[in-house]
């Protein structure tokens, strides 16, 4: 009986451990069912200088509402670009920033566009863009492969959330890998908007 009792008390502390070690990489599925992959990211925001910065890929594809959207369609403005997931806490978290972000820089020539990854299901991102007001546009990537057009060793998404900034000549002037508090997202994106 001691030996049984042990050996529950092993098999428990192992389950546990593996369940706190799925929740750490973020292996475990979303409201919309599918497996959500969360990375975390490493809370770095990299700027790059003007002559140094690489091009953005034109990322294209239909939004979360069904319209298509092109990144080159913003070409000569400053773009935020927020990879996100409405089973994302640091995303849910980071959401309002964002918005606010947006209404306030709308008339200095930037465009934020959002892409939702990992929603299997079009009403999950909706629901979140509707409950944050979300003013911009969202590609809709649930598979992930709009992530997979940035050039391997470039400034590429690693982690749900990141946010990319886009000069306006295409190349990418900033990255952050981590949730954005607004002051966080505004000294990120000044610098840029202030190159004219």
């Amino acid at each position: 009986m001691i030996q049984f009792r042990a050996v529950s008390v092993a098999l428990a502390g192992a389950v546990t451990a593996a369940l706190a070690l799925t929740a750490c990489s973020g292996d475990q599925a979303g409201p919309s069912g599918g497996n959500s992959n969360i990375v975390q990211g490493t809370g770095e925001i990299t700027q790059v200088a003007a002559d140094e910065r690489d091009a953005a890929p034109d990322l294209s594809g239909e939004t979360v509402d069904g319209d298509s959207l092109s990144l080159s369609d913003y070409r000569g403005q400053v773009v935020v670009v927020n990879i996100w997931g409405s089973w994302c806490a640091p995303c849910i978290a980071e959401a309002d920033n964002f918005v606010r972000v947006a209404e306030d820089t709308a008339d200095q020539d930037v465009q934020f566009v959002g892409i939702n990854t990992r929603d299997r299901s079009r009403e999950n991102a909706a629901g979140f863009e509707r409950t944050h007001n979300v003013p911009y546009p969202s590609l809709y990537d649930p598979d992930g492969r709009l992530l997979l057009e940035f050039p391997r060793g470039s400034l590429n998404p690693q982690a749900i959330p990141t946010t990319l900034i886009i000069d306006r000549e295409g190349r990418i002037a900033a990255r952050a890998l981590k949730p954005l508090t607004e002051e966080e997202l505004r000294a990120a994106l000044e610098p840029v908007i202030a190159e004219g």
